[in-house]
Order: C-alpha cells, then structure tokens, then sequence
C-alpha cells in the first residue's frame, strides 16, 4: 500500500519479518510488526488517530491473524484488544508520571491522539521467553532510568529499547540527569553482547550495530565534559566541538540544562 503519513521498512530475518512503521508524528515514534509464517505480533502501536488508521490498514492487508499486541512504553492505538506488558508497567502507566505525561500530550495535540486503549493488560515477568508466531520474545529490565520499561530481543536477531541509538545529539527527555547517562551506557553496552544484528525503539526506527557503538562512546564523552565543564554554556560548546556538525546541536541547550539542574 502506499502511505500517506507514515512509511513502512520491512527487514528479512531467517523465520519471520520486520515491518517497521515510522509515524512521522511529533513525538518521532515507531511501531513494529513482526511476521511469522502464519501470525502477526504488532509493538508500539500508534498515538495518533492517522497513524492509527494507516497502521491497521497495513496490518490488514498481510492477511494474518494478530496473536499478541506488546505494549512496552508506548500506550497507543490498540483499541479494545487485550496486550501483553512487562511487569510493573501497567500500574505504573496509572500513576502520576505516566499520567501527567499523557494528560500533557491531551492539551496538545487534542482530539489528534486516539481513545486511550481498553483492553485487558497481561503482564510478562522480567527474564521469561515467550514464543509468539513462531518468533521468541525475551524480556529483560531495559534502561534503569526508564524501569519498569522492557527491553525485548525478538527471535535472537532484533533488539528492542526504548530509544533507538542514533548517531545524533541527545534529547532531555532520553537523558533527563546524569544518572540517565549510565543507565543509558550500561544497557546499550548490555545490547551489544546480545545476537541482535538490528536495533529498535519506540523512537527513532531502526538502527545498525554501528549506531550502538556510536552511543556507548559518545555518551561516555559526554561524562568527561561534564566533569571538566563547570557551566552550561562551555559544556554546549565543548559538546559541538567535539561533535562538529552532528544532528540535534538545537537540542543541546535544553540536555544541558537538565544535566546542570539535576545533579
């Protein structure tokens, strides 16, 4: 089909496919489906009401049942479908945090965002393997700054967080603090010991190991600037001269002033 909103990637495994959707939308989201030979698990599904409808007609057209939904970080377009979510996130996208959040994407965007999902929330434990369509999903702890968040390896070949590496700055919403840094660190290092030859998130789409790498050494220079930085304005600095020309220098200011204020 030919999309109107969003575009669609489809990556070829041994035993099943991966169609990645990139919506496109404000928020810089994707979701994911995965193909089996003869069912469909979807991740991520849309926010937004456009993203939505053009998902579900994509889904629609592989001709296969939907076996499981994943929920990881994302709430979005399931509707009255019944989900699958790591332990502990349920809960925790009815408290506060979660709430504010989506209450703040509400007053944005309006009656853009779909109706939140209805239906029944099955939590999977930390450290369990499951097999859905013929493919395996291991759950592990993801981020520590983004518990109870999951990281999934589906089918020993895809490796899903919540953001994607990318070779760009980082934003403040990934590293709000400098304990976001290590947390960051330690599960991309985590990833790369793992069989995944392509890497995922609920941001950003699809990435090579290379990315991976990437991420791991720029966030441990970002640490030593901070250390030999004592103001916002020379770590800015420092980080563009040590990263000349890499995408993202606008957000720089406001990762800054996350890293200067919660020490």
């Amino acid at each position: 089909m030919a999309e109107t909103k969003g575009r669609f990637e489809i990556y070829d495994f041994d035993n099943f496919k991966l169609h990645v959707y990139y919506t496109n939308d404000a928020l810089g989201d994707a979701s994911y489906v995965i193909e089996g030979k003869n069912e469909l698990v979807t991740m991520e599904q849309p926010l937004f009401k456009d993203n939505v409808a053009e998902f579900d007609q994509y889904v629609d057209k592989l001709g296969k049942p939907v076996v499981q939904r994943i929920t990881d970080y994302h709430l979005g377009g399931t509707g009255s479908h019944d989900i699958i979510m790591a332990e502990g996130m349920p809960e925790f996208t009815k408290g506060s945090v979660y709430g504010g959040m989506m209450q703040g994407f509400a007053d944005t965007f309006g009656d853009a965002l779909t109706a939140m999902p209805t239906g029944k929330a099955t939590e999977v434990a930390f450290g369990t393997v499951h097999t859905w369509a013929g493919v395996t999903f291991e759950f592990s702890h993801g981020a520590a700054t983004d518990f109870p968040g999951a990281s999934i390896l589906i089918g020993n070949k895809v490796y899903y967080t919540h953001w994607t590496p990318a070779k760009s700055h980082a934003v403040n919403l990934q590293i709000s603090s400098r304990a976001a840094i290590d947390g960051e660190i330690e599960e991309a290092e985590k990833s790369l010991g793992t069989s995944a030859e392509l890497f995922i998130g609920g941001h950003g789409g699809a990435a090579e190991r290379d990315a991976v790498k990437f991420k791991v050494a720029y966030l441990k220079k970002m640490k030593e600037l901070l250390a030999s930085n004592t103001t916002p304005q020379t770590f800015i600095e420092a980080m563009k001269q040590a990263y000349p020309g890499l995408p993202g220098e606008g957000g720089l200011a406001d990762l800054a002033k996350a890293l200067y204020t919660a020490q």
